[in-house]
């Protein structure tokens, strides 16, 4: 293993920060594997709206979740999980009837891209030469509940909890193996994708629920018509193209 594990995202990661907030402006809350699609999808969505800007933060679905509830602004929620959406519904933070399926991902199992151990599959992972496995934390982040689910399926969730090394997002999970201080890990597949030279996929995991991505816009910005647009946007066939490019599937 090279290195040692490093804090490089701390509990409450937030990729980017939104303090105030002017008309004309559009905060999106969005889970951390949208963050390079969100980004294009901004830019594009900037283009054809003149005088409109999208403001993204991205982080763990709950921790983005959390600072809503808590009253970070925001008009638009994106989460990796239906459970993360459920929770805004049961705190009365989003307006349910704008709650929709916009894109569709998966959970993969990785390796350094350098890895020497020759791992074929999650079956592997028991073996006394894995020392160190990597995933998001089930009790915050959706990539984590997808594993978790995906491994209990397959028998394998309670042999590998001793070697568990929990992240804090999907990202932090896909540094870890990106830098070779674990020796695998679980992370989105559009995630996977975008370190194609320093992660190799192993394989694709069955996945007792669909990995679906719910938007919505919030209670905060059920009345900004801009707002609005912006998830129309996404579910559009431009939007549904810019995620496509980013390894997103349709819902």
């Amino acid at each position: 293993m090279k290195g040692r594990l490093t804090a490089v995202f701390m509990a409450f990661t937030v990729f980017g920060c939104v303090s105030t907030v002017s008309a004309g402006q559009v905060v999106v809350s969005a889970a951390a594997s949208l963050t390079n699609a969100f980004k294009a999808v901004a830019v594009a969505f900037e283009s054809g709206h003149h005088g409109v800007q999208i403001l993204p933060t991205f982080g763990a679905s709950d921790v983005v979740l959390q600072q809503i509830i808590n009253g970070a602004p925001a008009d638009v929620f994106a989460s990796a999980d239906q459970k993360a959406m459920d929770k805004a519904v049961a705190a009365k933070v989003i307006e349910p009837t704008t709650r929709r399926n916009f894109a569709r991902n998966e959970v993969v199992l990785i390796v350094p891209a350098d890895s020497k151990l020759g791992l074929r599959s999650a079956d592997d992972l028991k073996r006394a030469d894995v020392k160190r496995i990597t995933y998001g934390n089930p009790a915050s982040v959706p990539v984590g509940r997808y594993t978790m689910a995906s491994l209990k399926k397959a028998g394998l969730w309670a042999p590998l909890q001793a070697k568990s090394i929990l992240a804090q997002n999907v990202r932090q999970a896909l540094d870890y193996v990106a830098r070779d201080e674990v020796d695998a890990g679980f992370v989105f597949a559009t995630d996977a994708a975008i370190m194609p030279t320093t992660v190799k996929v192993v394989q694709r995991m069955a996945s007792p629920q669909p990995v679906l991505y719910p938007i919505a816009l919030t209670v905060h910005g059920q009345h900004n018509q801009d707002a609005r647009a912006f998830i129309k946007f996404v579910l559009s066939p431009q939007g549904q193209a810019i995620l496509a490019r980013y390894g997103f599937t349709q819902p």
